[in-house]
């Protein structure tokens, strides 16, 4: 079945044949859909936390910055913007040059409030020997997006998100990157003043992000007063998935060999785990503020970082307890209760001994502890909370996507169309066991929870696969709380538009 070659780019990839193997049974099998028990609410399965509870758990997490354990940022940043600008790449290709749709007078009427317009204008400039307001008057408006998106001009299009000017500031204006490291002074900084942040970037553009960190750090270290400690990852090559045709055999390119495509954001897990921090915040590369916004959402970080502490440290002492042999009945009845009433974990049979009672709690408390912001459903797309049921029986908290629900199974899309939150990727993360050790991430990942997708190439149809999302199945034995946070938190920037909203302005 393979060639010589196919097995030479299995080996640059470090990929085995069977691995290649299993993907092709799961392209011919497909993926269970994952049986949900009901949407997670403010009733069962999400945290409301009260004023008085708050001011706990905020002091919980300052006082946890004090001690000597590490904590990093983590941010999904090798995603290119290109999406952004879809409405900008169909008005290139429609057959008018004058901006017809809502999005593209949106566009060009406040052209001059976006944080890349002094660049854009500089490039107009050079290109064509006008500004991009003088190119508008004259209606070249297509010079002006050629000038955004092309690789003569800004290359936009082509870019990642985190390195676009997405907020004007006087002292100069600022990409995802620098809100990122701006805002992590705020949540992060231990008590020698040290931000640990972490990036994963393509390669192609990794060279661009540091170049664009050294040029700026200093000046960011100096206004708020902390240092920084930045480093990137590249997804992993052997993370990469077979691409198939229609009839699921491997598809190949004109010259014959394979198509391999990125595996999804979960493959990133393998980065996470790379990653030796006690505490691991994540959220993605958009999602920023300026600075006029940053102390409240700050403010929800610093929540959920607290009530992932505290969690982890109850979990801890029953694990200690636990280790040294000493439980009373009473205890495991506590011990129990913790992990039905605080993790949302339920157990569909009764404990035939205190030993199978015992081996269940060790089993449960002893993963990886993951605290998730939820905001109420505003009608944004994204996956959402859910009690699903587990391989093993039980039923927890996680996150789903829409490509994980059986749209055959009433109860399950009734669940998921009307359920009262979603996911805006607003993760804290506790990865060492509780003797202090790192957890192996990647012996917490449900393989059957990935998923595929149909793409094309060259005019060819084929069909991807995605691993399980990295806060979906990749995480799906971690212990796992939803905590509601109001939807100022969430404040992506899907489409270049999105950047004058009123929040990035």
């Amino acid at each position: 079945m393979y060639r010589q070659q196919d097995l030479d780019l299995l080996l640059e990839k470090g990929i085995s044949p069977d691995q290649i193997d299993t993907q092709l049974n799961q392209f011919s099998s497909g993926f269970p859909f994952l049986p949900i028990e009901a949407a997670a609410s403010v009733k069962k399965g999400i945290m409301r936390v009260n004023k008085e509870d708050e001011e706990i758990y905020l002091n919980a997490w300052l006082e946890y910055l004090k001690s000597d354990k590490t904590v990093t940022k983590f941010v999904p940043a090798s995603g290119a913007a290109s999406r952004m600008f879809k409405d900008l790449y169909s008005f290139l290709e429609a057959g008018y040059d004058v901006p017809t749709t809502t999005s593209e007078q949106a566009f060009f009427s406040n052209i001059q409030q976006f944080a890349f317009f002094v660049l854009l204008d500089e490039t107009c400039k050079d290109l064509f020997r006008k500004g991009a307001v003088a190119l508008c008057e004259e209606g070249r408006y297509k010079d002006v997006v050629m000038a955004l998106l092309h690789p003569e001009g800004l290359d936009y299009g082509n870019l990642p998100k985190g390195l676009l000017l997405f907020h004007t500031y006087p002292e100069g204006n600022r990409t995802p990157v620098g809100e990122h490291l701006s805002e992590g002074t705020l949540y992060a900084k231990n008590a020698e003043g040290r931000v640990n942040v972490h990036f994963t970037v393509s390669e192609e553009h990794r060279e661009l992000f540091e170049l664009l960190v050294a040029a700026r750090k200093l000046s960011y270290q100096i206004k708020l007063g902390a240092t920084f400690k930045v480093s990137y990852s590249i997804q992993k090559p052997g993370t990469d998935t077979i691409a198939v045709d229609m009839n699921n055999e491997p598809f190949r390119e004109e010259d014959g060999t394979l198509l391999f495509r990125p595996g999804g954001h979960g493959a990133l897990i393998e980065n996470l785990n790379d990653i030796n921090s006690n505490i691991i915040f994540i959220k993605n590369i958009d999602n920023v503020v300026p600075d006029r916004l940053k102390e409240e959402e700050a403010r929800y970080k610093k929540l959920l970082a607290g009530v992932l502490v505290t969690t982890q440290q109850r979990a801890f002492g029953y694990l200690k307890k636990l280790e040294a042999g000493e439980v009373h009945r009473d205890e495991l009845a506590e011990m129990l209760a913790f992990t039905e009433n605080k993790l949302t974990i339920s157990h569909p049979q009764k404990f035939d001994s205190d030993a199978s009672l015992k081996e269940y709690l060790k089993r449960k408390l002893d993963r990886p502890f993951r605290v998730c912001g939820m905001v109420k459903n505003v009608g944004e797309p994204g996956g959402g909370p859910f009690i699903t049921v587990n391989p093993d029986g039980t039923a927890s908290l996680q996150i789903l996507e829409s490509s994980q629900i059986d749209k055959n199974d009433p109860k399950a899309t009734d669940a998921f169309n009307n359920g009262s939150h979603f996911n805006p990727v607003d993760l804290v993360c506790g990865v060492k066991c509780y003797q202090g050790n790192k957890f192996d991430l990647t012996k917490f990942v449900d393989p059957n929870t990935g998923f595929i997708t149909h793409k094309s190439k060259n005019g060819k149809e084929l069909k991807a696969l995605e691993l399980p999302g990295l806060w979906n199945g990749a995480m799906s034995d971690w212990n796992t709380i939803f905590v509601e946070v109001p939807v100022t938190t969430f404040n992506p920037v899907k489409t270049v538009n999105d950047l004058l909203r009123p929040e990035h302005q």
